[in-house]
């Protein structure tokens, strides 16, 4: 079913865009792993074991050009892209919102936004031209599309705005064939997540631990979307540690 279709992940070398990508390669995928650091997409590729249907190029989703270069370098090797998963994301510190820096803001918004953003624009430059035409656009919501944690006014933001992104993209892409859904994730058990299980402040200002779940299951669900057709979009997906705090009040 997936067999010679071509996905570029970014922040791929590590957490869910590491097991997202092995999810996709195991299905047939050609997979270009993007993210800031080599040696981290080295490790990711080497435990792989994916051998030539797999790249890395190290990628700074906050600049144009360094986008182009990874869709241009992904067509140059595998001769088209079939997905994007615009999974890239970053945090501020977890400070009183008054005490954040322009810095932290930007920096945030520069990476979660303006990346999902550059590369869907990127991906729409590729898809619209090549034959047979179109592809799938995946973008990593969070939680945080939905309900904020404390002191995270840039995260959350960035994440809510990633909403209107997604529907934006999913209207304009209509004539080109590209179709494109959101995934929220709730406390998938990666290594920026550990920290779920020694406790995480809470709207009530307590410190409390939160269920996490496994990171193969968003894996399979990042899979299950890129599988479908086209001509069908799971348009938004929360997929979630069932018994963490989200539903309800708390």
């Amino acid at each position: 079913m997936s067999e010679g279709k071509v996905a570029i992940i970014t922040g791929g070398g590590t957490g869910i865009g590491k097991h997202s990508a092995f999810a996709l390669m195991r299905a047939g995928y050609s997979v270009t792993l993007a993210g800031r650091r080599q040696e981290m997409l080295d490790e990711a590729i080497a435990e792989s074991e994916a051998g030539d249907s797999v790249l890395g190029v190290t990628t700074d989703v906050s600049d144009p050009d360094s986008v182009a270069a990874l869709f241009a370098k992904t067509v140059e090797k595998f001769g088209r892209v079939d997905v994007l998963f615009n999974n890239a994301g970053t945090g501020a510190p977890s400070v009183p919102l008054e005490e954040l820096t322009f810095e932290q803001w930007t920096r945030v918004v520069n990476v979660n936004l303006t990346g999902a953003f550059l590369g869907t624009q990127e991906a729409f430059r590729v898809m619209k031209d090549q034959s047979p035409m179109g592809g799938r656009i995946i973008n990593n919501g969070s939680i945080s599309a939905h309900v904020p944690r404390p002191n995270s006014a840039p995260y959350t933001s960035t994440k809510h705005a990633m909403t209107g992104l997604t529907k934006s993209t999913s209207l304009d892409g209509r004539k080109y064939n590209i179709a494109c859904g959101q995934i929220d994730i709730g406390n998938a058990l990666t290594d920026m997540t550990a920290r779920m299980q020694k406790g995480v402040p809470q709207a009530d200002g307590s410190i409390k631990e939160e269920p996490t779940m496994d990171v193969e299951h968003v894996a399979a669900a990042v899979l299950q979307m890129a599988n479908l057709p086209l001509a069908s979009n799971i348009q938004f997906m929360t997929i979630l540690a069932s018994s963490m705090p989200f539903v309800g009040r708390g």
